[in-house]
C-alpha cells in the first residue's frame, strides 16, 4: 500500500492549498463555521468532510492545529477540497474531551453537521461529481460511525474512521455502515479501545474495513507529537488519563492506507 501512495504521489504533481474561512447552512438554521482548503488547480478526487475530535480544530493561537494541516496538505496535494466544520464554537461551545455532560454528541448534533457540510460540499463548483468522502478522528470518528449508519440524504459515498469510540454503536445490534468504510485505531488506545471496534467491524465485514496498529496510542497520525499523558478527560478506561502522541510506522501506513481507499473509491464510482 505504501508503495501505492508513492506512485499515487508521484503520479500527481504537488499542489498549494488554499484556506479560507467559510460559513455553511447548518442545522436548524444554524450557521456553521469552517475551514476550507483547496487545491492550485482543478479538482482531480472526491472532496473530502473532516470531522475534528473532542478538542476541536483550533489550537491556542486560534489556528488550525497540526494534526488537520496537516491530512489537508495530504488531500490537497492529491487534487481534493477539505472541509473542516466547526461544531464546538459553532455552538459556542469549547472542548468536549472534560466533559461528563457533553453538549454535543457524535449521533445527534454532530452527525446532522455531517448531514449538512456534506451536502453543502458536493454541491460547490469545485467538488467532482459522485459525492464526497467523510473522514473523522476520535469524537469525529464516532460521528463517522453514526452517520454512516444514519447517513439521511447525505451525498457520502465513503467513510474514514480514526480511533473512533465503538462502544456505543456496537450497543446497537443492527448498526450497518450504509457506504464503505475504513476503521484505523492503535492496538494500545487507553482513551477510545480497539476491541470494541474490532468486534464491530467483524460484524460488518462487508461494508469496513479495519485495521489496528500494535503499540500505537490515540493520535497515532498526529505529526511529530512526543507520547505524553493526557489528564482530567471525561471518557477514558484509565480514570480520565489517557496516552496520546505519534507512531511514525502507524502514521506512514494509515496515509497509505487512506490514499488507496480513496484511491478505491474513485475507481468504483
Amino acid at each position: 500500500m505504501r508503495a501505492l501512495a508513492l506512485l499515487l504521489a508521484m503520479a500527481l504533481p504537488a499542489c498549494a492549498a488554499e484556506q479560507r474561512p467559510v460559513t455553511i447552512p447548518g442545522p436548524g438554521g444554524l450557521a456553521l463555521q469552517a475551514e476550507l482548503f483547496l487545491p492550485d488547480g482543478p479538482p482531480r478526487g472526491p472532496a473530502v468532510l473532516g470531522l475534528h475530535g473532542c478538542a476541536g480544530f483550533r489550537n491556542r493561537r486560534g489556528e488550525v492545529n497540526n494534526l488537520y494541516r496537516a491530512w489537508a496538505a495530504e488531500f490537497t496535494s492529491r487534487g481534493q477540497a477539505f472541509l473542516l466544520p466547526d461544531s464546538f464554537a459553532s455552538r459556542q461551545q469549547g472542548e468536549q474531551c472534560t466533559r461528563t455532560d457533553r453538549a454535543i454528541l457524535p449521533g445527534r448534533e454532530r452527525r446532522q453537521d455531517a448531514i449538512a457540510a456534506a451536502t453543502w460540499l458536493a454541491a460547490q463548483p469545485f467538488a467532482t461529481p459522485g459525492g464526497v468522502v467523510a473522514m473523522g478522528w476520535s469524537h469525529g470518528g464516532s460521528t463517522v460511525l453514526w452517520t454512516a449508519a444514519m447517513p439521511e440524504a447525505a451525498p457520502i459515498r465513503a467513510y474514514i474512521a480514526l480511533y473512533p469510540g465503538c462502544n456505543a454503536p456496537n450497543r446497537v445490534a443492527g448498526w450497518h455502515s450504509t457506504a464503505p468504510l475504513l476503521l484505523l485505531i492503535g492496538e494500545a488506545d487507553d482513551w477510545t479501545p480497539a476491541a470494541p471496534c474490532a468486534e464491530l467491524a467483524g460484524r460488518n465485514r462487508e461494508t469496513v474495513t479495519f485495521h489496528s496498529y500494535p503499540g500505537a496510542f490515540h493520535g497515532f497520525d498526529a505529526p511529530d507529537t512526543p507520547l505524553s499523558e493526557r489528564s482530567g478527560l471525561a471518557f477514558t478506561m484509565r480514570q480520565g488519563r489517557a496516552t496520546y502522541g505519534t507512531n511514525h510506522t502507524a502514521r506512514d501506513d494509515a496515509l497509505a492506507r487512506v490514499a488507496e481507499f480513496v484511491a478505491g473509491f474513485v475507481a468504483r464510482r
